[in-house]
């Protein structure tokens, strides 16, 4: 179920009134600020060490919600926590949660206690408010101010279903975030991977999704067949991917909503890496013919394909250019793997690497301005570069990491790291500065990362 919003970002320039008993309803309006309180965040971000406070979400009433969470200040305490998590996790901030701070009154909520905050040195602080509304429904309010200015920043609210709760704590930190940073939100997206269980020699591998968290992860397919490479569709109602079911591989769209799947493709050849095009109207896989494999191009609804590369060797993979027009893809036709570009219909095929090793899987960033790939020179790692192939940079340094996927905002890249020794693989994520790296917690091992948009 989607979220219904009831209200987005509003720059407030002046200072809240004095307290009030009661929260008016937010107006359905939306204003996202361009830019944050200093533009984009850079590398050397000056955030890191900005004080943001986020206390437990306050209630009107303690009463019990159909949530997983409990009553509402139980969950007041829960939506908190979610939005700590998501931008502390996320590497620029450094924020106190609620199990450190006090929760503020019902009343507090649209005029703090700024002194009080002053005093524990916030220079940020994230309230809030959760109450039971029609129908089990509930309802987050969520306020940004700056304590230093005494002034709010930014306020929104969301009534959602009960197990929605977790959309309204990552809506809120996606608020925040934006806000503060300048930059396009994430937390609330979804991840979808290949769940891995069993010995080396046996592996199951179904696919799973979750939040980008983590949380409400579950499971799409029972392990009967292997299933690899899936993708979000860019509207979020299905998912991509390449099974084998006795040797015979098949091209997959997953309902999401009807849980059902439908076959897009059955071949007796080999055939890798399936993707949507921008529009979801396309997808792009490569086919092994003769030994000699290519990128083919075919409708989402089914129908006849066309073949973009034709030449000897291998083409594999293909992601298409935000604007839907150019495609990066990996081919040895020059003697070793390596990342090429070429036009949405075939043409002006041309080689991008030169870095020495070898170059692989590469993805186009959603803000169309890198490319990350993994580079195979002894360690497999995580690289980016420019489309044209300039400014390469390294962001992880381990033993076997490959297959990168942008976050939503393209700041973040998610990939798996393989183990020496055990086979064992995790995923992982890592932004732009190579600092900040991290292992998601996944029930079993976990491969083939694909990060979709943010949620509508």
């Amino acid at each position: 179920m989607n979220l219904r919003l009831i209200s987005a970002l509003a720059l407030v320039l002046a200072a809240p009134a004095a307290a009030q008993q009661s929260l008016p309803t937010p107006q359905p309006t939306e204003q996202v600020p361009e830019e944050g309180l200093s533009g984009a965040v850079s590398d050397d971000s000056d955030w890191q060490d900005l004080g943001i406070a986020i206390p437990a979400f306050a209630t009107d009433a303690d009463v019990p919600t159909q949530t997983s969470a409990g009553s509402t200040a139980a969950l007041g305490m829960s939506l908190a926590r979610v939005i700590n998590d998501d931008l502390k996790n996320n590497g620029l901030f450094k924020p106190v949660g609620p199990d450190a701070l006090p929760r503020p009154a019902f009343g507090e909520v649209q005029a703090p206690a700024y002194d009080t905050w002053a005093g524990r040195s916030a220079e940020m602080l994230v309230q809030g408010y959760v109450r039971a509304a029609a129908g089990g429904q509930v309802t987050v309010g969520c306020y940004l101010y700056d304590v230093a200015l005494k002034q709010q920043l930014a306020k929104a609210g969301w009534t959602v279903a009960p197990g929605d709760w977790r959309r309204a704590a990552h809506k809120c930190a996606d608020m925040v975030y934006s806000r503060l940073s300048g930059e396009s939100p994430f937390f609330d997206s979804r991840i979808a991977y290949i769940a891995e269980t069993g010995p080396k020699d046996r592996r199951m591998k179904r696919l799973a999704i979750m939040d980008s968290d983590g949380a409400n992860h579950r499971y799409l397919t029972t392990g009967q067949t292997t299933v690899l490479t899936p993708r979000y569709s860019p509207d979020y109602r299905s998912i991509l991917y390449l099974s084998y079911f006795n040797g015979s591989p098949r091209i997959y769209i997953y309902d999401l909503e009807s849980n059902t799947q439908r076959l897009l493709l059955q071949s007796s050849n080999a055939v890798f890496a399936p993707r949507w095009s921008p529009d979801g109207k396309w997808v792009l896989y490569s086919m092994a013919i003769a030994g000699n494999t290519d990128i083919y191009k075919m409708p989402a609804g089914g129908g006849a394909a066309v073949r973009l590369t034709d030449s000897p060797g291998i083409d594999i993979g293909g992601s298409f250019s935000p604007d839907g027009t150019r495609i990066v893809f990996e081919s040895d036709r020059g003697g070793s793997q390596q990342v090429y570009v070429m036009n949405a219909d075939g043409s002006d095929q041309r080689r991008i690497t030169f870095f020495g090793g070898r170059s692989a899987t590469p993805e186009w960033s959603p803000r169309g301005d890198q490319i990350a790939f993994t580079h195979i020179a002894g360690n497999f790692r995580i690289a980016v570069m420019t489309p044209e192939g300039r400014e390469m940079r390294y962001l992880t340094d381990s033993w076997q990491d490959e297959a990168p996927t942008w976050a939503p905002n393209g700041r973040i890249i998610q990939f798996f790291r393989t183990t020496r020794g055990s086979g064992k693989a995790g995923i992982w994520q890592v932004d732009l500065t190579g600092r900040n790296e991290r292992k998601l917690a996944t029930p079993v091992d976990g491969s083939d990362p694909a990060w979709g948009p943010l949620r509508p």
